[in-house]
């Protein structure tokens, strides 16, 4: 058989596995926000139905993330890519970790919201921490579409949303402990919405971490543990 034929095959073979590989990042990412929205929802709304679907679900995310995980590892053995290519396997490994890990704040939040007995403080739906939910869910959906996208140019909007993120979170535990110190019957309440906004606090953190890697795979440049100045200006020189 001719040699460039043989090459061409090799070649619509590889971007094929390159193809499968996004593909299932993308599944993976949509069911994490999947995750995201029923855990959150069931712990505003104390619905265990939601809860335990969650859980359910968690496993699934675990079976994709080393899923990937392999074929990645496969296709560097093999094929040796280089440039781009090389870059999207290495940075898809790490983004799958993060997703995997805000899929695991998703489940952290659904099993907590199990363990609640006495639901008579539901009745105001936790209002404490709707805005900070909101930008976190704005922030995962964006770098998923990045992702998807193979885009740098929302990462600097995406990744500013962190230091906003930060501050509502600050400001809820401020808040928080306030309520435990005035009254103590606040203290399960206020606890309770503690832990679900850090979980929603890594999520945000997680999700930075994702605009990080799609920086590293389309500009080939380690933004990593960067200021957000530095991110910026980063990013705009290799533009």
């Amino acid at each position: 058989m001719d040699n460039s034929i043989i090459n061409q095959h090799i070649s619509r073979q590889f971007n094929k596995e390159m193809e499968d590989i996004r593909n299932k990042v993308l599944t993976m990412g949509g069911l994490v926000e999947q995750q995201v929205d029923l855990a959150t929802n069931a712990f505003m709304s104390y619905d265990m139905e939601s809860a335990e679907k969650v859980i359910q679900q968690d496993q699934l995310i675990n079976a994709l993330e080393k899923d990937i995980d392999h074929e990645c590892t496969e296709i560097m053995a093999k094929r040796q890519p280089a440039a781009f290519d090389l870059r999207m396997l290495i940075a898809t490994i790490k983004i799958i970790t993060d997703l995997e890990r805000i899929g695991d704040e998703a489940a952290r939040i659904a099993k907590m919201t199990m363990r609640i007995e006495a639901a008579d403080y539901y009745q105001d739906k936790y209002y404490e921490i709707e805005h900070l939910l909101e930008m976190v869910k704005d922030m995962l959906n964006g770098a998923l579409d990045a992702y998807a996208r193979t885009d740098t140019e929302e990462v600097i909007a995406i990744t500013a949303q962190d230091h906003k993120v930060d501050r509502e979170y600050t400001s809820i535990t401020r808040q928080l402990i306030t309520q435990m110190m005035e009254d103590p019957r606040n203290i399960t309440r206020a606890l309770d919405m503690l832990w679900t906004a850090r979980a929603l606090e890594r999520i945000g953190d997680h999700s930075c971490n994702v605009c990080e890697h799609v920086i590293y795979m389309v500009k080939g440049k380690d933004v990593r543990h960067l200021s957000h100045e530095e991110l910026e200006k980063t990013v705009n020189e290799v533009r």
